[in-house]
């Protein structure tokens, strides 16, 4: 069989098994996820030593530390898969869920009703451990998933691929509804994105390379977000020491994730008396800065900015700092350069916060909190799939609910269109 052919036959497994998944009655989809967690349990030994093959194949072609980090399923990782795992059988099940309902003069009774979305392909990079993540995700949601991890994670893929599939076997449901493509060629991807009859979304997860690659390749509608290019806004009225607080957790906590801080913008009014506190907190902590000339006049440390450096997504210990004139200002620089997906503002305003909350085009908007904050875990949704920072379906994180799509549903009496 061909690599064509065998991406093709998987996508029609997929489908027919999308069909059974929309009508799967929940304890069900909970006693598969509950049966993998077991398993990852009872063969975390063997998920090791296939993952020990990743990891040494990683290491002899030279991959960079952090990379074999996230290539890595510690025992710290299996553990919070498990847990993951366990956080999803307790999210509640949107399929089925009526969200509204509405009668007509004529008398027939509308409503919204949450389904699933069919088929999703789900395209990642190095961290095997989304494996897990992306399925039970899809599963719990009713959905059918075709899974294509990175070449460098293939060996810890297919392990985690059978313990899934004993579990899916084992409840008796359709075995192709999660389904990891088991080679490393990426011609696998181009064949997946051709597939636009039998999938009906696809999500790529990983770097901006990537998501381009997906995009601009795929016949299937795609859930994307390019790049986290996080603004924060210390505004004339902010409480500065909350400010400083703010903007340090969310530059250094995890500066390698998407939601970090990326460029600080500073009113003009409080910027001689925040930068020298700000900038010697950062300095601490081996943050680099660099600035507008404005900046670089109140602190000759700072190494001027160049225009790349606005817009950019430095995922390290970088930031860009720009000193604003007004709110307006703060505005345009983040319509300009912003990336759709988190941006905040630090000020004691209402008028202003406001202002920011209704201006600003954004995944996620924040008032006097951390751009670290937009995560589905902690904004209440439970596990996420990823962030789309398209609008079309979903804008943010995207837990269960965001896997589902409605339809109208509608009783009658013998109604007839006059």
């Amino acid at each position: 069989m061909t690599l064509a052919a065998q991406i093709h036959s998987m996508a029609q497994d997929a489908k027919a098994a999308a069909r059974q998944l929309a009508v799967l009655p929940t304890p069900v989809k909970n006693q598969v996820l509950a049966a993998i967690a077991e398993g990852l349990r009872e063969q975390q030994a063997v998920i090791q030593a296939e993952n020990h093959k990743d990891i040494a194949l990683a290491q002899q072609q030279g991959h960079p530390a952090a990379f074999i980090d996230r290539l890595t399923l510690s025992d710290k990782v299996i553990t919070s898969m498990i847990q993951g795992l366990q956080e999803v059988i307790l999210l509640p099940d949107p399929v089925g869920a009526v969200t509204s309902m509405w009668r007509r003069p004529n008398g027939l009774l509308v409503g919204r009703q949450r389904i699933p979305l069919g088929v999703i392909g789900f395209i990642y990079e190095s961290r095997p451990n989304v494996t897990v993540d992306a399925a039970a995700l899809c599963f719990k949601s009713g959905n059918a998933v075709i899974l294509k991890g990175g070449k460098e994670a293939i060996h810890s893929n297919l392990v985690l691929s059978r313990i899934m599939a004993d579990a899916l076997d084992a409840a008796g449901a359709p075995p192709a509804a999660v389904q990891v493509i088991p080679t490393t060629e990426r011609e696998a991807v181009v064949e997946l994105l051709k597939l636009d009859e039998l999938i009906d979304i696809v999500i790529p997860r990983g770097g901006e390379g990537l998501i381009r690659f997906v995009a601009e390749n795929s016949r299937i509608p795609v859930l994307k977000h390019y790049k986290g290019v996080c603004h924060i806004l210390v505004d004339a009225q902010a409480d500065l020491d909350m400010a400083e607080t703010v903007c340090f957790n969310a530059k250094v906590q995890r500066p390698g994730v998407c939601n970090a801080m990326e460029t600080l913008l500073i009113h003009e009014d409080v910027a001689p008396r925040f930068i020298p506190r700000m900038f010697a907190r950062f300095r601490e902590a081996k943050v680099e800065l660099r600035g507008c000339p404005r900046t670089c006049e109140l602190d000759p440390q700072v190494k001027p900015a160049s225009d790349s450096d606005w817009g950019y997504e430095f995922l390290d210990l970088i930031l860009a700092v720009k000193i604003v004139p007004d709110l307006e200002a703060a505005l345009a620089h983040i319509a300009r350069y912003g990336s759709y997906h988190t941006e905040a503002i630090i000020t004691e305003n209402y008028t202003r916060a406001q202002r920011f909350l209704n201006a600003v085009d954004s995944s996620v908007v924040l008032v006097n909190a951390s751009t670290r904050f937009n995560d589905g875990g902690e904004l209440g949704l439970g596990a996420e799939i990823g962030i789309n920072t398209s609008k079309l379906h979903a804008f943010g994180p995207m837990s269960l609910e965001e896997l589902t799509t409605t339809k109208f549903i509608v009783y009658g009496s013998g109604q007839i269109r006059q």
